[in-house]
């Protein structure tokens, strides 16, 4: 079983802690700020597991998950949505577009870590 993350997060002290807890965890994590090439760098890096942020720089997460699930190969990638807005509509669009888990910030770390360990069991099982 793979063990890769991209993380697409903009702020440079969620990187910095989400890629400290994921290490830990024996997960290899690469991390983009920019939204703008983030589909390209996904496809390029073959994840096992994706964490978007919703505001990003030149590419909005909303944005970048509808084109991850226009793609075949990338359609049932798991992908963890962090995002500062945690309004219902932004949830109910970013389920809607295709996000296997949606998560609002402040987030603790026990919260991340057991939302990775469920969304790759589940795209293990089979």
């Amino acid at each position: 079983m793979g063990r890769h993350v991209v993380l697409v997060e903009d702020e440079p002290n969620i990187i910095e802690a989400i890629r400290f807890l994921l290490t830990r965890e024996g997960w290899t994590v690469e991390a983009h700020a920019d939204g703008s090439d983030a589909v390209e760098v996904i496809k390029a890096a073959n994840p096992d597991l994706v964490i978007l942020d919703l505001m990003l720089p030149g590419k909005s997460g909303m944005e970048i998950i509808k084109d991850l699930r226009d793609e075949e190969a990338l359609r049932n990638l798991p992908v963890l949505m962090l995002t500062a807005r945690g309004q219902a509509r932004d949830r109910d669009m970013a389920e809607k577009a295709g996000v296997s888990r949606f998560m609002t910030k402040p987030f603790s770390n026990t919260e991340v870590l057991a939302a990775v360990r469920d969304l790759h069991a589940q795209a293990n099982q089979g």
